[in-house]
């Protein structure tokens, strides 16, 4: 007796369902741009459907592939709205620094300029071009690194360039040829007329170059990853799954049925098996980020480095200055004592004697450029967005099944019915997806695109951390991507002795040698002479220029 009820119950329960009709299939089908004539007014049996169990139903073949192409839609538009959400987040941060980095140094052009002019004035205006030229080569190589100019080399003609507009001014009574200018500039490091500074900036400068040209590098690939790999498409094999997931409750007239949790994961972890694949080396990339934040922060510090930079020239002038004697004595010696000009008038020499030093630079004070902010404000942010991002494609099928796009508990579809979901929730990355029970991934095929974009960050954690120590190993003109990698950098036995950017290292007081060449018996007391008349031109300090060349 209870068998028979129960078959009656049964087929009162399947005649009420094919009575039913489906008027809310019509209007969420409608609501999605499809005719809603597609939609049968009652359930009918259709001719096998090719994703949604089979049976008495509200689709058809047709509204079913029409729903396969919107569930393609629907499946990419979150992670599309994360991942642009991603790449706008740094490349803001890029302009950030960029911008910063650029008006650094633009602002201590303009620092030294208008220093230089009021402590030099005309003479330092005959001179500009020098400093012109330094600052437009620094920018040259913050934008193009050595292939465009070589740090190093720069700097050392920078101070040779220097060192021969001094020599001359402060030796004005004497006539120099162009043969002999180039004995002193080749003896500029011997002879250290500007005392340890050159040493000190050139390290300075090319740590802080390296980390931040990298750092900046670094902010502009993470978009350029992520807007490659958002460009994957979705496989057939995931575009069942989602309509499966999404569409088939329609079907079944059941339009506001909402996948469960953990069926909802392993559909987008095998949609995003090779997206996941990229954690391992996007958290690495995160992790040498952060640090290079670090030495930015610290002893790699751009701001630091750059904004004072028209003080500690000032002080390797002065420097220039206060041994302007011992150094006209060497060169005296090591190229001989030069033709001198009878009758010199030096009184131009002493009426413009240097009026003193510049002010001190305060490492605490807190410049901001015309970006409106300074490099520790820069920093703080960009190190809680990287930290946010470290595991972004992992968790991305976590970030897509959550809030209103899955139901809780065992209210909700589980692929054929209104049920719990039992089957395991399998883990991230290809090699896992073997094993998943709703979507089929080809574990042999890996993405090409993605595997290459691997490769890519893989290369810029290195250069990151080679930055870190102090190293380039970046590709020549990162404008275009393209060139050799270039090994140059911070590399000599300076750098590696000295460990930060305070450069605690005591200077060498060795005497420069210089090539001893004949010299007649009274050239030191020439020289003597000459050196008296250049202590009283604190002038010196000025890089003023050969006017008598």
């Amino acid at each position: 007796m209870k068998t028979r009820c129960a078959v009656c119950v049964a087929l009162s329960v399947s005649a009420e369902q094919k009575l039913k009709n489906c008027n809310e299939v019509r209007a969420a089908y409608s609501s999605k741009g499809f005719n809603v004539n597609d939609v049968p007014n009652k359930g009918i049996t259709v001719t096998p459907l090719k994703v949604c169990p089979q049976g008495y139903s509200c689709c058809t073949v047709e509204m079913e592939e029409k729903l396969s192409q919107q569930s393609h839609t629907e499946i990419k538009a979150p992670v599309s709205r994360l991942s642009t959400n991603l790449q706008s987040t740094f490349k803001q941060r890029h302009d950030h620094f960029d911008k910063f980095f650029r008006e650094l140094l633009q602002n201590a052009e303009v620092s030294l300029h208008t220093m230089f002019r009021r402590t030099y004035g005309r003479m330092y205006m005959e001179n500009a071009e020098l400093f012109k030229d330094f600052f437009q080569s620094l920018t040259r190589h913050y934008v193009s690194g050595n292939s465009a100019v070589n740090l190093e080399s720069m700097l050392s003609d920078f101070w040779a360039d220097l060192l021969e507009r001094m020599f001359r001014l402060v030796n004005v009574q004497y006539e120099f040829s162009d043969a002999y200018m180039e004995c002193v500039s080749q003896h500029t490091e011997q002879l250290q007329p500007f005392g340890d500074l050159p040493r000190k900036l050139r390290i300075q400068l090319m740590r802080a170059f390296i980390a931040a040209r990298a750092f900046v590098r670094g902010l502009a690939l993470m978009p350029e990853v992520v807007n490659k790999v958002n460009k994957v498409s979705a496989s057939p094999s995931c575009v069942r799954a989602a309509m499966k997931m999404l569409y088939c409750p329609y079907c079944s007239g059941q339009v506001a049925l909402k996948p469960c949790q953990n069926y909802c994961l392993n559909v987008m972890r095998g949609c995003l098996a090779n997206q996941a694949d990229l954690d391992s080396e996007w958290s690495n990339f995160v992790d040498a980020m952060l640090g290079l934040v670090g030495r930015l922060e610290g002893p790699f510090n751009f701001e630091s480095v750059v904004e004072p930079i028209d003080v500690k020239i000032s002080d390797a002038i002065m420097n220039m200055q206060e041994n302007s004697m011992q150094v006209s004595q060497k060169v005296f010696q090591g190229c001989g004592t030069p033709k001198q000009i009878i009758g010199r008038n030096k009184r131009s020499v002493k009426e413009s004697a240097f009026p003193g030093r510049f002010r001190p630079y305060s490492p605490d004070a807190q410049p901001t450029t015309a970006a409106g902010t300074s490099l520790e404000r820069l920093t703080i942010d960009i190190k809680k967005k990287l930290k946010r991002a470290k595991k972004f494609w992992s968790t991305l099928p976590e970030t897509v099944c959550a809030g209103e796009r899955i139901a809780p508990g065992d209210e909700c579809w589980n692929g054929t019915a209104k049920s719990r979901y039992e089957s395991v929730v399998i883990g991230n990355g290809l090699a896992n997806q073997v094993s998943n029970p709703d979507v089929d991934v080809d574990i042999t095929k890996p993405d090409i695109v993605i595997r290459s974009q691997i490769a890519v960050l893989k290369e810029m954690t290195n250069r990151l951390k080679a930055a870190h120590s102090g190293h380039d190993i970046s590709v020549e003109n990162d404008e275009t991507g393209s060139g050799e990698e270039s090994g140059s950098g911070c590399n000599s036995a300076d750098c590696e002795s000295d460990q930060d950017i305070y450069f605690s290292t005591p200077p060498d007081i060795s005497k420069p040698r210089v090539d001893p060449v004949h010299r007649d018996p009274e050239s030191v007391g020439v020289a003597s002479q000459g050196s008296v008349a250049v202590a009283l031109c604190g002038l010196a300090l000025a890089l003023l220029a050969p006017q008598l060349r």
